[in-house]
């Protein structure tokens, strides 16, 4: 439930149905994609809808960065290069305890899963979506600073 000071949950915040990606999709596709989408990641799925890893820009921009290696590798495909595994949360997990999980690992999304199907993407968290949570937060506070009634400031009497 999302309470005065914003959301308290992974589930309150998160992106819901996330654009999935095959992990058999071939790269340019799959950088056509988050393009298309405009966002920087994504999880991925093998042909059961699996969740299998994750595929960010910067997993693409580190292929593009060895294209040499890559030239000559025909069929190269999401499942090379994706992060795996993905590093996963569920939407009870405390927006608190997810942040420091994504700081830890030097992540920028954590992919939310069901409850009982750990391997069944229902959301992404992303830094985007906390720091909106976070500048959300900061502009109540001010609302209610600049609501409240003013106190006296001085103890002399009116002249």
């Amino acid at each position: 439930m999302t309470n005065s000071t914003g959301p308290t949950t992974v589930g309150e915040l998160m992106a819901v149905n996330p654009i999935v990606i095959g992990a058999n999709l071939p790269l340019d596709e799959a950088a056509d994609l988050l393009d298309r989408h405009h966002i920087s990641g994504a999880p991925v799925v093998d042909a059961a809808g699996s969740l299998v890893g994750v595929l960010s820009q910067t997993d693409l921009v580190r292929a593009r960065s060895t294209e040499y290696l890559w030239v000559n590798w025909p069929g190269l495909a999401v499942r090379h290069l994706m992060t795996s595994p993905a590093v996963t949360v569920q939407r009870s997990t405390p927006i608190a305890l997810a942040a420091a999980r994504m700081e830890r690992q030097h992540i920028h999304r954590l992919v939310v899963v069901a409850d009982d199907d750990e391997t069944l993407p229902i959301g992404i968290l992303s830094m985007t979506d906390l720091v909106h949570a976070i500048a959300e937060t900061f502009r109540q506070s001010a609302s209610k600073a600049s609501d409240a009634p003013e106190s006296a400031t001085s103890g002399a009497p009116d002249a």
